[in-house]
């Protein structure tokens, strides 16, 4: 919940601006993508900013992403759409780390799976619809692979906006009843995440919706970023030496790489940066295909299919973006198995106790394989973000059946 204080707080956004041709656009307009059609950033006064607020101030706050208010775009505090968020833990997987090995590193989980509506998507589409609510648009659209659509149908509804959401047909059943009790107005389509955006796109003109697909408006990228602050602010302000991120459009990959840079700049951080690695599946690995080629764009990934609905997404609007991070940072790109993601979640849950999302498993599988090859090492701190709640998606049926007439077995039980 953003604190009473919050419309007392100077905004420092000075503009936005192309991600790619650097062109300013004035702040406080709609906006979609740039004229050459690619994603638009948020610009601040970092100057200012930084002499307004220090560590020390974040350290009397409370709450979850909206405590780096001054970071976001949102200029009045009436027009914050909140839903309880909170800081997400920072969970160890100690068992596992004393199994392999390890050498004073850690693997750490950023659990995303505790924000409203239970997953990141939450970040992003809270700072986008509130944004909207700012800029008095009413009816909001967006193709989905489920998690996605979920929260930006709560927090529509939350602001009194109508919601309009396109998904896969083959989308858990879950998150399509999720978007439609949330009161969003959910349709299945017999396509992949693309051909939904391409029935938002074309559909603009005729509702007078506005397309809140991933990337294609400035602002969830901004939500998005906070994972970057908050993580830095969790470890001390300190980054960990490895990042490792599952990836779809790319969002959270490109806004933590923004706000790293904006921490830097106003001094609350130092130059050192994580190695950045994006994860797919190897039955939809466009980025990590671009990322080996040596290309700046990634091609669209034909037959795209993968248990990790997240990140079956065929073609992303900011892949260079994303391939930039990557690459600056001195990070990889890697694809893994739908067998390997399902065996990981399994292995997590059983020695853990964490119940990931297959999105969030296929990060940890990227990890092992790193680890074996000697990309990343055994010093190394890596964090792994876990982008769900594993109990969103489907489980094994386990049925252990006792008769009430007939005396329990506990020996076989001991």
């Amino acid at each position: 919940m953003m604190p009473s204080q919050a419309s007392e707080t100077p905004t420092f956004v000075t503009h936005l601006e192309c991600s790619m041709t650097g062109q300013r656009y004035e702040a406080d307009r709609i906006h979609g993508l740039s004229e050459v059609g690619r994603p638009m950033l948020v610009r601040y006064d970092l100057d200012a900013l930084g002499a307004a607020l220090s560590k020390q101030d974040m350290a009397t706050r409370s709450g979850g992403f909206w405590r780096y208010r001054e970071f976001l775009p949102v200029r009045r505090a009436e027009n914050v759409v909140d839903l309880g968020e909170v800081m997400t833990p920072l969970i160890p997987l100690a068992t596992i780390g004393a199994r392999l090995g390890l050498a004073g590193g850690e693997i750490i989980v950023k659990d995303e799976g505790r924000l409203p509506t239970g997953s990141f998507k939450a970040r992003g589409l809270a700072l986008a619809v509130s944004m909207a609510k700012e800029l008095g648009i009413g009816h909001l659209a967006m193709p989905t692979n489920g998690n996605a659509g979920a929260a930006m149908a709560a927090y529509a509804r939350r602001a009194g906006m109508r919601a309009t959401v396109f998904c896969p047909q083959d989308t858990p059943e879950i998150n399509i009843s999720e978007i439609a009790l949330q009161g969003g107005e959910v349709y299945c389509v017999n396509g992949l995440i693309n051909d939904c955006g391409k029935i938002v796109g074309e559909g603009k003109e005729a509702t007078g919706w506005f397309d809140l697909s991933t990337l294609k408006e400035p602002y969830r990228i901004e939500g998005k970023k906070t994972m970057g602050l908050e993580l830095a602010e969790q470890l001390g302000w300190e980054l960990p030496d490895v990042i490792f991120y599952p990836t779809g459009g790319g969002t959270g990959m490109i806004g933590m790489w923004k706000a790293f840079a904006e921490l830097e700049a106003i001094g609350w951080i130092g130059a050192k940066r994580p190695r950045m690695v994006a994860v797919q599946a190897t039955g939809c690995a466009p980025i990590v295909k671009a990322f080996e080629e040596g290309a700046e764009h990634a091609e669209l990934w034909t037959d795209a299919h993968t248990v990790a609905a997240g990140i079956r997404v065929p073609v992303a609007v900011g892949d260079f973006l994303i391939l930039r991070a990557v690459r600056e940072s001195g990070g990889f790109a890697i694809a893994v198995t739908d067998e390997a993601i399902m065996e990981a979640r399994a292995e997590v849950a059983q020695e853990e106790g964490l119940l990931l999302c297959p999105e969030g498993a296929a990060t940890y599988v990227a990890y092992k394989e790193a680890l074996a090859d000697g990309r990343v090492t055994p010093q190394d701190r890596c964090v792994l973000y876990n982008c769900a709640t594993g109990l969103k998606y489907p489980m094994p049926k386990v049925e252990r059946f006792l008769d009430r007439h007939q005396p329990v077995d506990y020996a076989a039980m001991s």
